[in-house]
């Protein structure tokens, strides 16, 4: 397909054609001036309908923002059809862009779950070891769950005046996909905490590559069956132990959510937010590489002060979770 030809180099080079093969079933063989709303109808209802798997399990669909993604790239081709692609006679492809209509995504969103520090203790005791040590680093540096898998000792930087060392993973690193790239494009400062300080010590050793390896290599992903089966445990053991059922957003808690557990609980300690955005990996303007060792300094200080693994919970989450 032309378009993929002339993406082919970009970071969503994957993601485009993934969403277009499975786009290709349903509008591969409708002409282009005949692509509207009423065309992708079917596409959206298979995408949002659960299907029954051979083995009996039920897959649930999609999101409305992953339908999204679909239908933007369609719109994407779409205008390149109208506003650059041109026949033989040089006339654009299309003569107009059809408005196609996406899905609301708010309501169909969901929202963050932010752990109390009870949720924590409980969850991370039914995880696998490996997973178990995964989980506690993540949510004690807001890492992404791709910069977690795929962490390498190479990325490791010493910091001597402050004993201690940080991670800067490079603009261009891969993730789950080739060429997929850090979230926002720039380098990825991560700062370790005392806690996550002494999982590193840890893993020394293990992988010549690898900080966190399994049977040898780099997981693909944490969000496994493991971490599915330990959740539903998890939720069933806090309504045992709280004698009322536990949040839903704790029992279906991601991979993600502990990024924002961290980032709650940084908010909730009174750091700024200048420190929460540089500490979380979000683009803020500054350059990751160019931090000085009393900044570094300031900023573990910061991270340690939700480094500690008692019951003290931030009090914005227990508020939100009284009015769920």
């Amino acid at each position: 397909m032309k378009f993929l030809v002339e993406i082919k180099d970009q970071p969503s080079f994957k993601l485009s054609a993934h969403h277009l093969s499975q786009l290709d079933p349903f509008i591969g063989d409708i002409p282009l001036t005949h692509i509207d709303d009423q065309a992708l109808a079917p596409f959206i209802k298979n995408r949002l309908s659960s299907k029954t798997l051979e083995n009996g399990k039920v897959k649930e669909g999609v999101s409305n923002r992953t339908v999204n993604i679909s239908i933007e790239r369609v719109v994407r081709v779409l205008s390149l059809c109208a506003r650059k692609w041109r026949d033989d006679e040089r006339r654009p492809w299309l003569d107009s862009v059809p408005m196609l209509t996406k899905l609301e995504e708010k309501k169909s969103s969901r929202k963050p779950y932010p752990m109390s520090w009870q949720e924590q203790s409980i969850l991370f005791a039914e995880l696998p070891a490996h997973l178990q040590t995964m989980a506690l680093f993540k949510v004690n540096t807001g890492t992404r769950e791709q910069e977690v898998c795929k962490l390498k000792w190479d990325w490791e930087i010493s910091v001597p005046e402050l004993g201690t060392s940080v991670f800067l993973i490079p603009a261009d690193f891969g993730g789950r996909h080739e060429r997929s790239g850090v979230k926002n494009g720039d380098e990825r400062l991560v700062v370790l905490n005392n806690v996550a300080k002494s999982i590193i010590d840890l893993q020394r050793g293990l992988s010549k590559e690898w900080v966190f390896p399994y049977n040898g290599t780099a997981m693909h992903r944490m969000n496994d069956s493991a971490w599915k089966k330990a959740r539903v445990r998890a939720a069933k053991l806090w309504q045992e132990e709280n004698l009322r059922p536990a949040h839903p957003g704790y029992a279906s808690i991601r991979i993600h959510d502990l990024k924002h557990t961290f980032g709650r609980r940084l908010r909730a300690a009174g750091v700024t937010e200048e420190d929460r955005k540089a500490l979380l990996g979000h683009k803020n303007g500054s350059i990751t590489s160019h931090y000085s060792g009393a900044e570094l300094g300031h900023l573990i200080e910061a991270a340690n002060m939700v480094s500690a693994t008692d019951s003290r919970g931030p009090v914005l989450t227990i508020l939100k979770r009284k009015q769920a």
